[in-house]
């Protein structure tokens, strides 16, 4: 059963009434030298692009880091998929990042949007040359008649049921903070070219929310074990709603219920298997605060049954992952963070992705695949990318 993967960034979120404050992200000391080098060597990816010769890259390091890539190429058709996150419906896997590089004029640090790198048939699968900028601008729905300005993926899967991955977005609706604040979830739907189109507002009927803190923290997975995507979203006072799918284009369940305990103020998914218990049953976590991806945690199981996560619930740990090449971080001030674990390549394994960033302006995006070892990584980009 697929279910959504985290895809929390690192980058300011906004201010929720009762909730906890995200937590910071885990450095280490030790560095990789093929990504030090190429954070060193990031003020000229962001310059002007190296000529071409194939119209894809401009060229390649001998550790398989990969260089700027110069020119945007169409987002392949394909005929659907059972992945999560593959936007396209093409069988390959795609890849969510928050936190985009800041643009050198950009004074007012304005939300740059998510980037989009969609996977191929390649054999590193991920190729940055086929990517996709959603900004709230262009993408974002209106909510008493004002766009957002916040735009953060938050989860990916196919809500709708048409084997093409929908995502998740959290966004900063106006609220001026009497009452019960509107539902700053939003839908982007996927199709056979990928993410089109303007998001939605996710619909959560009143029966379903309590008290005057933000729905937030959505999780996909089959909760009631229908072969439908659910999702989870945090109600007040440690409370969960459950949203029955498949939803429709309108951003509607099919069903919801009412609040229901969950005994923590923030949602996840198990890891590695949505199915922690191994019942057939897709299951959530309820921990106290927000947790990096790949960080020691614990939480709450709530496991999923007919109608869909709850009671009984029993202590859930997640485990610390190990970054890549034994750690991290390159250079002063630099710092490294997990952003993904997944099979990018199609081999069977889980192929971590991490960002190095310093600052808002210089950044790396690396990909540790099958050929990837503690030497350097298989492919490497800057998200300024998505700037061009």
């Amino acid at each position: 059963m697929p279910i959504s993967p985290s895809l929390a960034g690192s980058g300011v979120r906004r201010a929720r009434p009762g909730s906890a404050a995200t937590a910071a992200a885990t450095t280490t000391a030790a560095v990789t030298a093929a990504v030090c080098t190429a954070v060193l060597l990031l003020a000229g990816c962001t310059g002007a692009p190296a000529p071409e010769d194939s119209g894809r890259r401009s060229m390649e390091a001998k550790n398989g880091d990969t260089a700027p890539y110069a020119r945007r190429l169409p987002v392949p058709p394909g005929r659907g998929s059972r992945l999560p996150d593959d936007f396209n419906g093409d069988g390959h896997r795609d890849l969510v990042l928050n936190d985009l590089v800041k643009a050198p004029g950009d004074a007012y640090g304005d939300d740059a949007g998510i980037g989009i790198v969609y996977g191929t048939g390649a054999p590193r699968g991920l190729d940055p040359a086929v990517r996709q900028l959603l900004s709230p601008r262009a993408r974002g729905a209106r909510v008493a008649g004002v766009l957002p300005s916040a735009f953060e993926a938050e989860a990916a899967c196919d809500l709708d049921g048409d084997g093409y991955g929908d995502l998740i977005i959290t966004t900063d609706p106006p609220y001026n903070g009497i009452g019960m604040p509107p539902v700053p979830l939003q839908l982007l739907f996927g199709g056979p070219t990928g993410l089109v189109g303007r998001a939605v507002v996710l619909k959560i009927p009143a029966a379903s929310r309590a008290g005057n803190e933000w729905p937030d923290h959505p999780v996909c997975g089959d909760f009631d074990g229908d072969g439908k995507e659910d999702l989870a979203v945090t109600a007040s006072a440690g409370r969960v709603s459950f949203l029955r799918g498949p939803f429709s284009r309108a951003g509607a369940p099919r069903a919801a219920s009412a609040p229901r305990p969950a005994g923590g103020q923030v949602l996840a998914a198990p890891e590695p298997r949505a199915d922690a218990n191994g019942d057939g049953y897709d299951d959530l976590v309820a921990t106290a605060r927000d947790r990096a991806p790949g960080t020691a945690g614990r939480g709450t199981l709530l496991p999923g049954g007919p109608k869909g996560p709850g009671a009984p619930s029993v202590p859930y740990r997640f485990k610390a992952a190990r970054l890549p090449g034994g750690g991290a971080a390159g250079g002063r001030g630099a710092v490294t963070e997990l952003l993904r674990t997944a099979d990018f390549d199609g081999d069977g394994r889980a192929d971590p992705v991490t960002r190095t960033h310093r600052g808002e302006r210089t950044d790396l995006i690396a990909l540790y695949g099958r050929r990837g070892t503690a030497a350097g990584p298989v492919i490497t980009f800057s998200t300024a990318i998505f700037l061009n």
